[in-house]
C-alpha cells in the first residue's frame, strides 16, 4: 500500500526558511526517484524538484539556488529545505514518485507572507 505523509509546512515571512519532510512507503521509496510538487491556488500542480535513488537532483527554474531536495534512504524520507522564500512559493506541497501514479498524500500547506 502506498503511503505518503508530508509535514513541515506553515506560515513564514518572505525571506525565511522552512523544511518539509515526507515519509513514504518503502516499496515506493526504494524503487523510484522522488520529487516534491506544489499547487498554488487556482493553478495546476507543478514539479518543484526531484532526486534520483543515487542522489542526483534537479530543480525547477523558479526555485534553483533557494531549495534543496535530499533523501534519507534508511528512513524512507525525502526532505525539501526551502530558503529565501517568496510569496509566490505559497501553495500546497506534495511529495511523490517522480513518476507519480494516481495516489497523492494530503500535502502540507506553505504560506509565505510579504
Amino acid at each position: 500500500q502506498v503511503r505518503l505523509a508530508e509535514s513541515g509546512g506553515g506560515l513564514v515571512q518572505a525571506g525565511g526558511p522552512l523544511r518539509l519532510s515526507c515519509e513514504a512507503s518503502r516499496s515506493l521509496f526504494n524503487t523510484n526517484p522522488m520529487a516534491w510538487y506544489r499547487q498554488a491556488p487556482g493553478k495546476q500542480r507543478e514539479l518543484v524538484a526531484f532526486i534520483t535513488i543515487t542522489g542526483r537532483t534537479n530543480y525547477g527554474e523558479s526555485v534553483k539556488g533557494r531549495f534543496t531536495i535530499s533523501r534519507d534512504n534508511a528512513r524512507n524520507t525525502v526532505y525539501l529545505q526551502m530558503n529565501s522564500l517568496k510569496p509566490e512559493d505559497t501553495g500546497v506541497y506534495y511529495c511523490n514518485s517522480a513518476r507519480p501514479g494516481d495516489y497523492w498524500g494530503q500535502g502540507t500547506q506553505v504560506t509565505v507572507s510579504p
